[in-house]
């Protein structure tokens, strides 16, 4: 991941602004719920963070990232927006979460979320169960990420997932059916939005 994003990190921001649709609006659905906190796995550059704290300041806002790359992208930018103290950050895996470990909690989270994330990481079951687990609940789980582009032009479909795949990136329909047994079993209330004719979904899941 510090690869990766070595260089990467410093235009990120303004490249992802373009393609990875629906995190405004997610983020401004997880604005509107009452003051609780908040965390973001894979928050990168904290962009979504610094949206979060303008739209809903009574928050408690934390993020996990596995690099320490963009972690330091992150504090930078934080730093500038007089955030410094007001979002806590940690670094490691999303399958290895550990609230009192990362940021000293010993509540579990009112909401988590992720934004385009579990679409990178091989291990994505691990780094679900380990959200869910510290989640309490009637919290809300969210997921923002891409679809399988049915509804679009199938050149575009085909170009759009072998550009993604340079970057590790891969549609998981295994995901969204790991999402909906959670309903059917009755551990979840799921909601699913598409985003630009399924180029991309927002999942939210009210844990039961």
């Amino acid at each position: 991941m510090d690869r990766m994003y070595r260089w990467t990190r410093h235009v990120y921001d303004a490249t992802r602004r373009y393609y990875l649709l629906g995190r405004d609006r997610m983020l401004r659905d997880i604005a509107e719920r009452p003051p609780g906190a908040v965390l973001e796995v894979g928050c990168g550059t904290a962009r979504n963070l610094r949206c979060l704290h303008r739209r809903a300041p009574g928050h408690t806002l934390c993020g996990l990232d596995a690099s320490t790359e963009m972690l330091a992208t992150a504090r930078q930018s934080l730093a500038r927006a007089g955030l410094t103290g007001r979002v806590m950050l940690a670094q490691g895996l999303a399958g290895d979460l550990d609230p009192h470990r990362h940021f000293g909690r010993d509540a579990p989270f009112d909401v988590v979320f992720f934004a385009y994330v579990l679409s990178m990481i091989p291990a994505w079951p691990a780094a679900f169960d380990a959200a869910w687990t510290h989640l309490r609940p009637g919290g809300h789980l969210y997921v923002v990420d891409f679809w399988d582009h049915d509804d679009l032009p199938g050149w575009f479909a085909s170009l759009m997932r072998g550009w993604l795949a340079l970057f590790g990136v891969h549609h998981r329909p295994a995901l969204l059916d790991y999402l909906r047994r959670l309903e059917e079993t009755d551990r979840a209330r799921l909601t699913l939005t598409s985003v630009a004719r399924r180029y991309a979904y927002i999942a939210r899941l009210e844990k039961r």
